[in-house]
């Protein structure tokens, strides 16, 4: 199986790489929904990315990710005996779990493990999908074609960062935090609301309308498929100089300050807005921070908050029945006249 397409030969969907890479710096922003046309490079996109995230610390063996710099009050039941033997440390890639639309909520959640209950009638639990995905990101095609009972279940993880199992005897708890991401297309349903305001960043994509951009796309997509690992290594250096800026950015991104009058100004901007809540300023402010740090800037400006209003925000407007535009140009607007006042 050939290695993912480059994330730094996608042409075009600036919005959509650029989301990507702000969830790749701070992962605390909250997750990422790409939503948009068939073939636009939405799942393309989120499967590169896995290439380039820098490595972890993790506990050896362990099926949690746990990070060995927490106390062991973080732990896993496993790892949480101190007179364990086995707890060594290692270095992994950022986990990127896919979650297909047909996995059944003990696949997701975890569930009691069959065959060492048949074979040495031990009563143990075998991690699902949000154990593995613990410190990484959890991907979702089609997001919104999700089975209503597993989009419960991802919430109550998502809400409270740890998953609780509690079925056929058994009583198990571990840490699931992860980066949501979630692509699909609008024209195949919505989400339902308590979903889509779990996403921290929101971008639309759509097939370009320029000859040349689409000529692009093409020719570089055929080369990567009749030669893939040519064209892979083609892309080398560019795909290493980005993952230095990630891993720069991450190091960064704790070190930028925020003055008051940014502060003013997110606020502002959701309050004009009418946002629902204080996720909105919050978002912003992890986004800009992260933002800038990617473009190696120690202190927050106004400019880095224009640049990620309208995927911080564009999910979270309430629906206007008198107002036909969309999102995006409702956003334009008011930044367009706090600009000008």
């Amino acid at each position: 199986m050939p290695a993912p397409y480059p994330f730094t030969a996608i042409v075009a969907q600036q919005d959509m790489k650029l989301a990507l890479l702000i969830a790749a710096v701070d992962q605390g922003v909250g997750g990422v929904l790409v939503m948009g046309d068939r073939g636009t490079g939405k799942s393309t996109a989120i499967r590169a990315l896995a290439a380039l995230l820098p490595k972890i610390s993790v506990i050896k063996n362990c099926a949690y990710n746990c990070d060995p710099e927490r106390p062991p009050a973080g732990h896993c039941h496993s790892c949480q005996r101190e007179d364990n033997p086995s707890l060594k440390t290692t270095s992994v890639s950022i986990p990127v779990v896919d979650l297909p639309l047909g996995a059944t909520e003990d696949r997701v959640i975890g569930a009691l493990d069959i065959e060492r209950a048949l074979h040495a009638g031990e009563k143990a639990f075998e991690p699902g999908l949000l154990a593995r995905a613990h410190r990484g990101f959890l991907y979702i095609d089609e997001v919104n074609l999700l089975e209503d009972h597993i989009v419960d279940a991802l919430l109550d993880v998502a809400a409270s960062g740890e998953n609780v199992v509690e079925r056929e005897g058994l009583s198990i708890r571990h840490s699931a935090r992860f980066v949501l991401v979630g692509s699909g297309n609008p024209e195949e349903g919505e989400l339902r609301p308590q979903l889509l305001d779990r996403f921290g960043l929101s971008v639309d994509v759509s097939t370009p309308q320029d000859v040349k951009s689409r000529v692009e796309i093409i020719r570089q997509r055929d080369s990567y498929e009749q030669d893939p690992e040519g064209f892979i290594k083609q892309w080398r250096r560019k795909e290493s100089a980005q993952r230095r800026r990630i891993e720069q950015a991450r190091e960064q991104v704790a070190r930028v300050s925020t003055p008051d009058e940014v502060l003013e100004f997110a606020a502002s901007l959701c309050l004009q807005l009418g946002t629902d809540g204080l996720r909105g300023e919050l978002t912003l402010l992890r986004a800009g921070r992260a933002l800038a740090a990617l473009n190696k800037k120690d202190q927050l400006t106004c400019n880095d908050i224009r640049s990620v209003a309208p995927m911080v925000l564009r999910h979270r407007l309430r629906r206007d029945p008198l107002d036909e535009s969309g999102s995006d140009s409702r956003i334009a607007r008011v930044l367009e006249s706090m600009e000008a006042s």
